[in-house]
């Protein structure tokens, strides 16, 4: 039996396997991956790589092994992941793991915006299975915003169609600790856990707190979803993600990305990253 992390080379797979190798020995930690040259790194610390590709499903066909723990990472290519999970969920139920743990989306069925649907799906196709299994249901990524600083910091100003909304964010670290302390841990079995941070705020606090930290003047516009959708595809986002950001921020609007629920705390046994601790080390490497 060994823990199996997806999509490991990616940015929430790494700090999961990090994590995890905190308490697990690496010849009990497998890692499944497109590249094994980009994984290298991982091999080279004892970690066994299982090489796989979502959009193929003959390569899943003996990825998994009988009693495997299995942290089913979602596919990052909006608009392709039902067909992509599907293959995973079938290969899982082939080879009789113990456990899939699968990182959906805050709300789970009550999420009504475009962002949820295939994650819905796949917690649906993970029910239909019978599989025993967890349900991660993550909240935003502090790093969605932080990662974006440049623009920010050029223009002076967050710009968002999010309103008065409040944003329950938390670090990736958080969210790959909460899904290591559940592969670890026992009496997750059938549990769905909506995670997110302890303290939701909102835009205009986000960008506060990035004067304070850059002791800069920066604003919160708040525009109309059509004017956002214009200014996102302008600096280059393709139009169908575009509208896709657009939608989560109404979403935001809405308060679907405030739940407090404290789930993620509780997992991971301390308090969630503060969104001033995030922003300060953003500014610091921008």
């Amino acid at each position: 039996m060994s823990i199996v992390v997806t999509g490991a080379t990616g940015e929430l797979g790494r700090l999961v396997v990090e994590q995890l190798l905190t308490t697990v020995p690496a010849n009990g930690i497998a890692a499944v991956v497109r590249d094994a040259d980009k994984a290298a790194p991982l091999a080279a610390r004892g970690i066994e790589l299982r090489v796989a590709d979502y959009d193929r499903p003959e390569s899943l066909k003996d990825v998994f092994r009988a009693g495997d723990r299995v942290l089913l990472i979602s596919g990052s290519e909006v608009g392709r992941r039902v067909p992509q999970h599907t293959a995973v969920v079938d290969a899982a139920k082939a080879a009789g793991v113990a456990q899939l743990a699968y990182t959906g989306i805050l709300g789970g069925p009550a999420a009504d915006f475009r962002l949820a649907e295939e994650h819905k799906a796949t917690e649906q196709l993970i029910l239909d299975s019978g599989l025993p299994h967890t349900f991660l249901r993550n909240g935003w990524y502090t790093e969605n915003y932080t990662a974006n600083l440049a623009p920010v910091l050029a223009h002076g100003a967050v710009v968002a169609n999010a309103g008065d909304g409040r944003v329950a964010s938390a670090t990736r670290a958080d969210y790959a600790a909460a899904a290591a302390a559940v592969l670890t841990g026992e009496g997750h079995l059938g549990a769905a856990y909506e995670l997110s941070g302890d303290v939701a705020w909102s835009l205009a606090e986000y960008a506060a707190e990035i004067s304070r930290a850059t002791g800069k003047e920066i604003a919160y516009r708040n525009v109309p979803a059509a004017a956002h959708q214009e200014i996102l595809v302008g600096a280059g986002v393709p139009e169908f993600f575009a509208g896709i950001l657009v939608d989560v921020d109404k979403a935001i609007e809405r308060g679907l990305l405030a739940t407090t629920s404290g789930d993620l705390a509780r997992l991971i046994g301390r308090p969630t990253t503060p969104l001033a601790e995030t922003v300060a080390a953003a500014v610091a490497t921008a």
